[in-house]
C-alpha cells in the first residue's frame, strides 16, 4: 500500500440548465428574481465548498490516518501477511537437491555411512519402465549394491561405490547380501498418546468432550518415553502418523513423526517437535471418522449423534461453520488488498475452533476419514463434493472395495487411498463384512491400498506383517511392499522424501535377517535420518534367508488366486505331494519325486505310490489334483476365543453373552455356522475350544467349562459336531480384566479359587457344613462349579487359568502345590494333582523353570504379547532388541507350548504364527513340531488329545490296510492339503479335512 499523499480529485462546477418552458411560471417582480438568484448561487457556492471540504478530508483520512485507535497496524499488516498463507496451498517438499535433510544436525548427526552389499529394493521399477507396465508388476526387482548416506540423506546408490566416493570418516556397514529397503511407513498410529502399557492417566487418544473437535491436536498429548516408539521401530518403522482416537466425527490434527527419540537416537532434545518428519510442516493432516464410534460415545437421548443421520448432520454443520469462517476472512482479504490494512475497521476474522477445518477447505489439509461401510463412505464422499474438500485416505474402509465408483466421485480428481488391515475383521458389526482379498481387489480396481496397524489395535512392530498378508492374499509383491512404504509415503505429501532407497532421499533405511514380506522377518539394524538406532542388535540366525550370488533377485510371483468358497467331495486324488507331516509321519519324497495322497469317504486312505488306489478311484471317475509343492499335515486347533460362542465382538445379540459372576458351561450356549468359523475351517482350524467369556467384548477372558467343537458344523446336534466331551476345561480367568474395579483385588480373586479348590475337596468331595441360610443358598448356587472341580482335583479335567503376569501365574503354582498337598493327605496319597494349564501368559518365560517343574502348559494368545496391559508390560518384543521372545525361553525350559487366540479374527493367522515361531526360533522346532504349536500341543495341554486317541485307535482296529506302499492313518479325517510350506507366505489351502465324510476343496 501506498502511504504518500495523492493529489486532489479535480473539481469542476456543473451549469445548471434552464427548465423546459413548459413547466416555466409567471415572473416575480425583478428584485424578487435577483433575490432568489443570489441565494440560489450562494446555496449552490456553500454545497460545492461543502463537497469539497467532505472529499478532500476523505481523501486525507485515507491517506494519513494509521488506523482506529484501537486497533495495531502491525497486527494488520501481519494479518495481510497471513492472506496470503490462507491462499497458497502446499506442494509436497522437495528431496532431491537438497545437500543436507532438514532433520540432520551439525555436529551431532550421524556420521556417513557406506552400506555395502546388500539386496536393495529402491521402491521403483527400472528406468524406462511405463506406468502400465510398472503397475502390472514389470521392472521390479532386488539387486544387489551399495548405499551411501550422508548428512541424513541418501547421497548415493549404486552397484559398487568405490572408496574413492566415500568420505574418509565414514562408518563402513557390510549387509553381508541381505535384503535393505527403506524405512516402514505407519499411517494409522495412536503410538505416544495411546502409551503402553495402557493407563488411565497416560491416555490421550480421544478428545471426548465433544463430537467435533477438529482444534485437538495429536502433538499436544504425544508422550515421546512411550516404550512402544523404541519397540514400533524395532520393526522397522521409521515413520508414523499419529492420529487422534475414532470417537468424535472430526477428532482433530494428526502429526507424522518419526521414531528417533532424544540424543541416544541422534535427536538435539528430547521433545514431540525433533521428531516431526517434516520440520517445516508443509502439511498438515486431520482425523475424521464416520460410523459407530461417534454414535456410542457421544449419543444418547439429549446429544447427538444417535444415528448415522445425526453425524451427517455435525459433518456438514461443522463444514458450514469453517465455510463461513473462510468466506469472512476471503472478503477481509480483498478489501484489505484493495484499499490497504490501514483503511481497515477491524482485523482478520479468526476462530481457533474453526481453523483447522477451513484449512481443510483451503486444501491445506490431509483429511483422514475412519470410514467402514457402503454408507459412511458414500455420505463423506457427498460431503467432500458438498463443501469441495479433497479426502485423502479413508481408513479401516472394510467394504471400499465393493464400491469403486463411490470412491472414484469424491471431490477433486483423485481417489482417496484406502488404508486397512489385511484380515483384522468380526470385531464389530461395521467390520462384519470384509474380506482378506480387500487389498488385491482395490488395486485392481485402480485405487491405492495400504496397510497400517491402528496401534495399539495392532502391534505396529509387525505392520509389515500386514503387507505381507496383503501379498499372501493376492497382492501383488510390489504393490504389496509398495503399500508400507511409497504409497504411505505419496499419500502423505511426502513422496519425494520418504519411502525409496534413491538418492537426495530421507536415509531411513531398513536392513532384514529376510525377505520383509515373509513370515518372521526382522530388522538387523534401522537407520533413521542417518543415524543408526540399535548399538548392539540382536540378529537372527537365518542362514537360507541370505541372498543368492545373482546380482539381481526377482521378487516371487503373487500366489495362486484365493478360493474363498470350496466344493465338498468325497473322495479325491492328489499327485505332487512333496511332504507329509503327520503325527506318525514327517517323510519329504526324494529330490525330483513326489508321493500320492487319496481320499475316500473324506479320509486319508494312502499315501505313497498308491498305484492300485489310484488305478479304482481314476477308473470311477475321481478326480486328480496336480500340486507342484504339496504338503499333507495334521489341522489346526483354535483355542482362547470366543469361536462357536460369539459371531461379533461388539455385538452382544450375536453371542453367547458375559459370565462375571456365574459359572456356565460353553457347551449350553453354542452358536454354530457363522463366518468366524467357516473362515477358521477354510484356513485349516477344523477344531476349536472355547469357554465362555468373562468379561469385556473380545476373546480372551474366561469362566466356565470349555467345549470343543468342529468348525465345520451347522449346528450343535449334527452329528461330530462336539468333539471328545461336553466339557474340555475348567476355566478362569485372573488377568487384569479379573480386576473390575478398585474395589477388587488380584488377592481376592485368588484366595476365592483357592477356597473353592479347597471346598471342593473337603471331606472326600462331600460338602462342608455351611453357617448361614445365605451361605447355603451360595452353595446350591455352586454345587455345578464344585462338581466340575471335584473332577479337576481328581485330574479328569484340567484347570485352565487366563493369567498375563508372572507374578499371577507364580501365586497360581503356588496354589496348586497347595492345594495338592492337601488332596495327597486327603487321599493318602493316592492324587497326581492338579492338571494346570496357563492360557495368555504374556510374561510366562519369567518363571518357565517352574511351570515345567510343575508340568504346566502354556498356551501364548497371541503368540507375541506387546504388553498392552499393565499385567503384561514385561512382554518380550524380540529381535533386535531382545535375544528371543517368550516362547523360545518356555521351549528351552521343557515347558510344553500351544498358540491361541487373543481375539477370533486371528483364526486365520495360526499357521503364520507358528511359522513365525519356526523362523525366529534358531533351529529349536521341527516343520512338525511348529505344526503341533496349533495343533497336537493344544489338545494335550488341555487334556484331550488321549481321548481323541482312544477313538482313532478303535477305528483304526477297524480299517485294514488295502495297500503296502501306502499307510493308512490315525485321526485321517482331520487334514489338510496345501500348495506349499504350510506355515509361510504364499501357500494355499488346497483340501481340508474335518472328520466328516466330504472333504472341502478350494480348486
Amino acid at each position: 500500500m501506498d502511504d504518500q499523499k495523492g493529489p486532489l480529485p479535480p473539481y469542476t462546477p456543473t451549469d445548471t440548465a434552464p427548465p423546459p418552458a413548459s413547466t416555466r411560471q409567471r415572473r416575480p417582480p425583478r428584485r424578487r428574481r435577483a433575490l432568489r438568484r443570489s441565494r440560489t448561487v450562494r446555496v449552490l457556492a456553500l454545497a460545492c465548498l461543502a463537497f469539497i471540504v467532505l472529499a478532500q478530508w476523505k481523501q486525507l483520512w485515507r491517506s494519513e490516518r494509521r488506523a482506529p485507535p484501537h486497533l495495531s497496524v502491525d497486527k494488520l499488516n501481519d494479518n495481510l501477511e497471513a492472506c496470503r498463507k490462507l491462499r497458497v496451498k502446499p506442494e509436497d517438499p522437495a528431496g532431491p537437491g537438497r545437500s543436507r535433510n532438514d532433520r540432520y544436525l551439525d555436529g551431532g548427526g550421524g556420521k556417513p555411512t557406506l552400506i555395502k552389499n546388500a539386496l536393495i529394493w529402491t521402491g521403483e521399477p527400472v528406468p524406462g519402465t511405463s506406468d502400465e507396465d510398472a503397475r502390472a508388476g514389470v521392472g521390479w526387482a532386488w539387486w544387489l549394491g551399495d548405499v551411501l548416506v550422508e548428512r541424513g540423506l541418501i547421497t548415493k546408490v549404486d552397484n559398487k561405490i568405490p572408496a574413492s566416493e566415500v568420505p574418509r570418516d565414514a562408518i563402513i556397514y557390510d549387509a553381508e547380501g541381505r535384503r535393505l529397503t527403506s524405512g516402514i511407513i505407519d499411517m494409522h498410529s495412536h503410538a505416544g498418546i495411546s502409551p503402553l502399557p495402557g493407563l488411565n492417566g497416560n491416555d490421550d487418544t480421544n478428545e471426548a468432550s465433544d463430537n467435533i473437535t477438529p482444534w485437538a491436536r495429536s502433538i499436544d498429548g504425544l508422550f515421546p518415553l512411550d516404550p512402544q516408539i523404541q519397540v514400533i521401530k524395532s520393526g522397522g518403522v521409521t515413520s508414523s502418523l499419529i492420529l487422534p482416537g475414532s470417537a468424535n466425527n472430526i477428532g482433530g490434527e494428526a502429526f507424522l513423526i518419526k521414531h528417533a527419540v532424544g540424543r541416544g537416537d541422534g535427536r538435539p532434545e528430547l521433545s514431540a517437535a525433533s521428531m516431526l518428519a517434516d520440520p517445516d510442516r508443509t502439511w498438515r493432516y486431520m482425523k475424521m471418522a464416520c460410523g459407530e464410534n461417534a454414535k456410542r460415545v457421544h449419543g444418547s437421548r439429549t446429544t447427538r449423534p444417535v444415528t448415522r443421520m445425526g453425524e451427517s448432520y455435525d459433518f456438514r454443520r461443522a463444514f458450514e461453520k469453517a465455510s463461513q469462517l473462510v468466506r469472512r476472512q476471503d472478503d477481509w482479504c480483498d478489501r484489505a488488498g484493495e484499499v490497504g490494512v490501514r483503511s481497515m475497521d477491524e482485523y482478520l476474522p479468526e476462530d481457533l475452533e474453526w481453523e483447522a477445518l477451513g484449512a481443510a477447505l483451503r486444501g491445506q489439509v490431509h483429511v483422514n476419514a475412519h470410514c467402514y461401510t457402503v454408507n459412511d463412505l458414500e455420505a463423506m464422499v457427498d460431503h467432500s463434493n458438498e463443501f469441495e474438500f479433497p479426502i485423502r485416505a479413508f481408513h479401516h474402509a472394510h467394504q471400499a472395495h465393493l464400491v469403486p465408483e463411490i470412491l472414484n466421485r469424491t471431490w477433486g480428481g483423485r481417489p482417496p487411498a484406502l488404508a486397512i488391515f489385511a484380515d483384522n475383521m468380526y470385531y464389530k458389526a461395521e467390520a462384519y463384512i470384509g474380506t482378506p482379498s480387500a487389498g488385491k481387489m482395490l488395486y485392481d480396481q485402480g485405487l491405492t491400498p495400504i496397510y497400517v496397524s491402528d496401534n495399539p489395535v495392532l502391534n505396529a512392530q509387525h505392520v509389515v506383517l500386514e503387507a505381507a498378508k496383503g501379498f499372501h492374499y493376492g497382492l501383488p509383491y510390489h504393490a504389496a511392499l509398495a503399500s508400507v512404504t511409497t504409497a504411505p509415503a505419496d499419500t502423505l505429501g511426502m513422496g519425494q522424501r520418504l519411502g525409496k532407497i534413491k538418492a537426495g532421499f530421507d536415509a531411513d533405511i531398513v536392513v532384514w535377517d529376510s525377505d520383509p514380506l515373509g513370515v518372521g522377518a526382522a530388522p538387523v539394524q534401522v537407520w533413521i535420518d542417518g543415524t543408526a538406532q540399535f548399538d548392539d542388535p540382536v540378529v537372527l540366525s537365518k542362514p537360507r534367508a541370505r541372498a543368492a550370488k545373482a546380482a539381481v533377485v526377482v521378487p516371487d510371483a503373487p500366489p495362486p488366486e484365493v478360493v474363498e468358497e470350496p466344493v465338498e467331495v468325497a473322495d479325491v486324488l492328489f499327485r505332487g505331494v512333496t511332504r507329509v507331516l503327520l503325527d506318525e509321519h514327517d517323510v519329504s519324497a526324494e529330490d525330483g519325486a513326489s508321493l500320492n495322497v487319496a481320499i475316500r469317504g473324506g479320509r486319508i486312505s494312502c499315501i505313497g505310490e498308491c498305484a492300485d488306489e489310484f488305478r479304482v478311484a481314476i477308473d470311477a471317475g475321481v478326480g486328480v489334483v496336480t500340486l507342484r509343492n504339496g504338503h499333507l499335515h495334521k489341522s489346526f486347533v483354535g483355542v482362547g476365543g470366543t469361536l462357536g460362542l460369539n459371531e461379533i465382538d461388539g455385538e452382544s445379540k450375536t453371542g453367547n453373552g458375559k459370565n462375571p459372576k456365574t459359572f456356565t458351561r460353553a457347551v449350553d450356549g453354542l452358536l454354530l455356522g457363522g463366518k468366524k468359523l467357516r473362515a477358521a475351517h477354510n484356513a485349516g482350524v477344523t477344531r476349536a475350544i472355547s469357554a465362555p467369556r468373562f468379561k469385556g467384548w473380545g476373546g480372551n477372558t474366561h469362566h466356565g467349562t470349555s467345549v470343543g467343537i468342529v468348525t465345520s458344523a451347522r449346528t450343535s446336534i449334527d452329528e461330530g459336531a462336539i468333539f471328545g466331551n461336553d466339557d474340555v476345561a475348567v476355566h478362569y480367568t485372573l488377568d487384569l480384566s479379573v480386576r473390575g474395579g478398585d474395589d477388587e483385588s488380584y488377592s481376592a480373586a485368588f484366595g476365592s479359587l483357592r477356597e473353592k479348590l479347597i471346598r471342593a475337596g473337603a471331606h472326600g468331595g462331600k460338602e462342608k457344613e455351611v453357617g448361614t441360610e445365605e451361605e447355603e443358598e451360595e452353595e446350591e448356587e455352586e454345587e455345578e462349579e464344585k462338581a466340575f472341580l471335584r473332577r479337576v482335583l481328581a485330574s479328569e479335567m484340567v484347570l485352565a487359568l487366563t493369567i498375563n503376569s508372572a507374578d499371577g501365574i507364580a501365586t497360581a503354582l503356588r496354589i496348586k502345590d497347595e492345594v495338592d498337598k492337601k488332596q495327597q493327605q486327603q487321599r493318602h496319597g493316592t492324587s497326581s494333582g492338579i492338571r494346570m494349564a496357563i492360557i495368555g501368559g504374556a510374561e510366562a518365560y519369567l518363571v518357565a523353570e517352574h511351570l515345567a517343574a510343575a508340568n504346566v502348559g502354556v498356551i501364548l494368545s497371541p503368540l507375541q504379547s506387546y504388553g498392552e496391559t499393565w499385567d503384561a508390560r514385561r512382554a518380550l518384543p524380540g529381535a533386535p532388541l531382545t535375544n528371543g521372545t517368550n516362547i523360545d525361553r518356555l521351549l528351552d525350559a521343557g515347558v510344553k507350548v500351544g498358540i491361541g487366540l487373543k481375539e477370533d479374527w486371528e483364526v486365520r493367522d495360526l499357521a503364520l504364527a507358528a511359522g513365525t515361531a519356526y523362523e525366529n526360533g534358531g533351529g529349536r522346532l521341527t516343520g512338525r513340531q511348529a505344526l503341533d504349536l496349533v495343533g497336537r500341543n493344544v489338545l494335550e495341554i488341555l487334556g484331550v488329545v488321549e481321548e481323541a486317541e482312544v477313538a482313532e485307535e478303535e477305528e483304526e482296529e477297524e480299517e485294514e490296510e488295502e495297500e503296502t506302499p501306502g499307510v493308512t492313518m490315525r485321526d485321517g479325517g482331520h487334514f489338510v492339503v496345501s500348495e506349499g510350506w504350510p506355515l509361510g507366505i504364499g501357500s494355499r489351502v488346497v483340501a481340508v479335512g474335518s472328520g466328516r465324510h466330504v472333504v472341502s476343496l478350494f480348486v
